[in-house]
C-alpha cells in the first residue's frame, strides 16, 4: 500500500505564504509524477501545479508567478510554496502522485490539508 500526508496548512492574511509538504511512503517503485490539486467549496478539483519526471514543471494560469512545486526524490518528497496569496487560494489543498510498483502503475490521493487565506 501507498500512503501521501499533507501537511503544512493553516490560516494566512493576503500577501502572505505557506509551505505544503506532502510525504509518499509504502511501496513504491518509482514515481511518475506528483502534483497538488485543490478544491474550493462549491467547486470542482482542479489542478494546481504537477511534477512529472523529466519534465519541467506545469502549473494553473491562476497560480504562475506565486506557487513554485518542488520535488525531493530522495525522500519522496514533494512541496508547493504558496506565495502572495489571496483569498481566492482558499480550498482544500491534495497530494496526488502516479506510483508504480511491480509494474503497476497507479492513482494515489492525500487526505487533504486546509489553506484559508483571509482579506
Amino acid at each position: 500500500q501507498v500512503q501521501l500526508v499533507e501537511s503544512g496548512g493553516g490560516l494566512v492574511q493576503a500577501g502572505g505564504s505557506l509551505r505544503l509538504s506532502c510525504a509518499a511512503s509504502g511501496r513504491i517503485s518509482s514515481i511518475d509524477s506528483m502534483a497538488w490539486y485543490r478544491q474550493a467549496p462549491g467547486k470542482q478539483r482542479e489542478l494546481v501545479a504537477r511534477f512529472t519526471s523529466g519534465a519541467s514543471p506545469n502549473y494553473a494560469d491562476s497560480v504562475k508567478g506565486r506557487f513554485t512545486i518542488s520535488r525531493d526524490n530522495a525522500k519522496n518528497l514533494v512541496y508547493l510554496q504558496t506565495n502572495t496569496l489571496k483569498p481566492e487560494d482558499t480550498a482544500v489543498y491534495y497530494c496526488n502522485a502516479l506510483i508504480s510498483w511491480n509494474g503497476v502503475t497507479r492513482n494515489y490521493w492525500g487526505q487533504g490539508t486546509q489553506v484559508t487565506v483571509s482579506s
